[in-house]
């Protein structure tokens, strides 16, 4: 039984006859009584709430597809009035078949696929930002307009996890690990960078405890480690994302201290993050190594250029704040001592 007070129901003006319904009275308190039937789980898929999944129908489990992965589903693709643009998997058809996280579809249906687990049944809302966007597309059954929230009906018929890595030997481990490092060079090539970084995390993930590697083992997996942090460090400086190209250059460090790579890309997220004498540091230590190094060279130029202008805002700034002092002395000394010596109120003494 549900009690609502007059100021969430009908107020102080209460309600006429409605069809078969009653008259409800000035400042009346309503009894409901509700019966909740079933429930719907909803999840916001990109936190921005412009891809929202409803579960129609749930399966339990644990597994979601990867990145990489090839999915099975059936789909009906419609816009706001209900046209349909798009159907797949239904029909008679075989299922409609593509690869995770690698733009085979849009955006938002890419994201919404990849929390679906076997068997769940799925209604998709994407806002236009992950649709098709700005432009109209053709699609197989209708032209989607510009700017269209569209909505997938999905059911996700089956997919086949890659082999985890505490399930691999040593060799299969290396061979998984150079095969995602080559997957995310390519990416990078392409201006890929966010998804060429999720490939370098997967390849570090394959080959980061190695306590069961041989010594041979342990020496290409170093190799991997560093080139793929050094690596994935270009795409966060690419994606502006600095502090965590600083800690993925101080992990190959770790590794290879004289690695001139690392110091130039953490010196670079250092100017960025404004920890200027930090990057010097590690210029310094760069040139050190490799003194005919051209980016380095360029990059410390950078560096002294930024230097030049803190310390120049630094003195304005310092300038203004004197003046200021000055000022106030100035108005606190009108208020003065008297003759007999009494503190001046309001005087600031400057050494």
């Amino acid at each position: 039984m549900l009690t609502v007070k007059p100021q969430y129901a009908f107020g102080e003006d209460g309600r006429p006859t409605v069809d078969s319904e009653g008259v409800v009275p000035p400042n009346a308190i309503i009894h409901i009584t509700l019966e909740l039937v079933s429930w719907k789980s909803v999840s916001d898929v990109t936190k921005d709430m412009k891809v929202l999944k409803k579960i129609l129908k749930e399966e339990e489990g644990y597994e979601w597809p990867d990145d990489g992965i090839v999915v099975q589903v059936k789909l009906i693709g419609k816009m706001e009035d209900g046209k349909i643009f798009v159907k797949k998997g239904h029909d008679d058809q075989e299922p409609f078949e593509f690869k995770i996280d690698e733009e085979q579809v849009i955006d938002g249906l890419d994201k919404a696929v990849k929390t679906m687990k076997k068997r769940e049944h799925a209604l998709i809302t994407i806002q236009p930002e992950y649709a098709f966007g700005a432009s109209e597309s053709q699609q197989e059954l209708a032209v989607v307009p510009a700017n269209s929230t569209v909505y997938y009906e999905v059911e996700m018929v089956s997919f086949v996890k890659e082999k985890e890595s505490w399930d691999m030997n040593t060799q299969e481990k290396i061979e998984a690990a150079g095969k995602k490092k080559e997957e995310g060079n390519a990416l990078f090539k392409a201006g890929k960078y966010e998804r060429a970084s999720k490939r370098y995390e997967k390849t570090i993930r394959y080959i980061e405890y190695d306590f069961s590697f041989s010594d041979e083992e342990k020496q290409q997996t170093k190799l991997l480690k560093v080139t793929c942090n050094l690596n994935n460090a270009a795409c966060k400086l690419k994606l502006k994302n600095f502090k965590q190209a600083e800690k993925l250059c101080t992990k190959v460090l770790e590794l290879d201290s004289r690695n001139v790579k690392a110091l130039y890309r953490r010196a670079q997220a250092y100017i960025q993050l404004v920890d200027l004498d930090l990057a010097e540091v590690d210029i310094k230590r760069a040139l050190e190594i490799d003194p005919d190094n051209r980016d380095v060279k360029l990059e410390y130029r950078v560096l002294k250029e930024k230097i030049r202008e803190y310390n120049k805002k630094d003195a304005q700034f310092m300038q203004h704040v004197c003046k200021d002092e000055q000022v106030r002395s100035s108005k606190g000394s009108k208020t003065g001592t008297n003759t007999y010596g009494h503190r001046q109120q309001g005087m600031i003494a400057f050494a």
